[in-house]
């Protein structure tokens, strides 16, 4: 059993927010590989089957972000997961808009989400980084992730989410640059904004 999470605020004011990249997400993976209803459960929302080889369950957390934890502490009681069979999407500022990055453990990074999860069950847990750009200055990052995707991400959103579904078979069997790289290609022929940390950068250098 592998256990899929994804993070976000419950409720339809933050359902378009970049905080709730990974909401997005599972509801696409849930959808696209038939897991069925979502069931309340765990303080959250589980549905269940399987993606590819594997058996999954998924979790949304009905929590707010900076409790997610809770939730997914006692969804990994319950199914007795081992950590390294724990896989969560959730959106990364320090990544440019469209990219995305794997990797196992690490710190939160200033995430509320991650620094629940690390809080309530370490954070030795693989992490999908997508990334949604950064605002360029610290005190603007609260505002800025619980803001909606402009129209003009839409399309760069769409394919991001789609791509990282239909490749999530590839992560589940452990091959995680392969994952990486055919997202990767998706996004060569998708238009994404340079990041707005970039775009400041560039400003202060002309």
């Amino acid at each position: 059993m592998r256990l899929l999470v994804g993070l976000g605020n419950p409720g339809s004011g933050y359902a378009n927010n970049r905080h709730n990249l990974g909401f997005m997400t599972v509801d696409e993976l849930v959808e696209r590989y038939n897991l069925g209803a979502w069931r309340g459960k765990f303080q959250g929302q589980v549905a269940e089957g399987r993606v590819g080889n594997n058996k999954v369950a998924v979790l949304k957390p009905t929590t707010f972000m900076n409790e997610s934890g809770r939730a997914l502490n006692e969804a990994i009681k319950f199914y007795k997961i081992d950590l390294d069979d724990l896989v969560v999407f959730f959106d990364e500022i320090e990544l440019a808009p469209g990219r995305i990055r794997v990797k196992k453990g690490g710190g939160h990074a200033g995430h509320n989400g991650i620094r629940s999860l690390i809080s309530h069950i370490s954070g030795d847990f693989w992490r999908v980084r997508m990334g949604v750009g950064h605002p360029g200055h610290k005190g603007r990052v609260s505002g800025y992730v619980l803001q909606d995707f402009a129209k003009s991400d839409q399309g760069w959103v769409r394919t991001l989410v789609n791509a990282t579904v239909d490749s999530t078979p590839l992560l589940l069997d452990g091959d995680h640059n392969r994952f990486m790289t055919d997202v990767a290609r998706a996004m060569n022929d998708v238009s994404t904004p340079l990041s707005l940390r970039d775009a400041i950068k560039a400003e202060k250098e002309e």
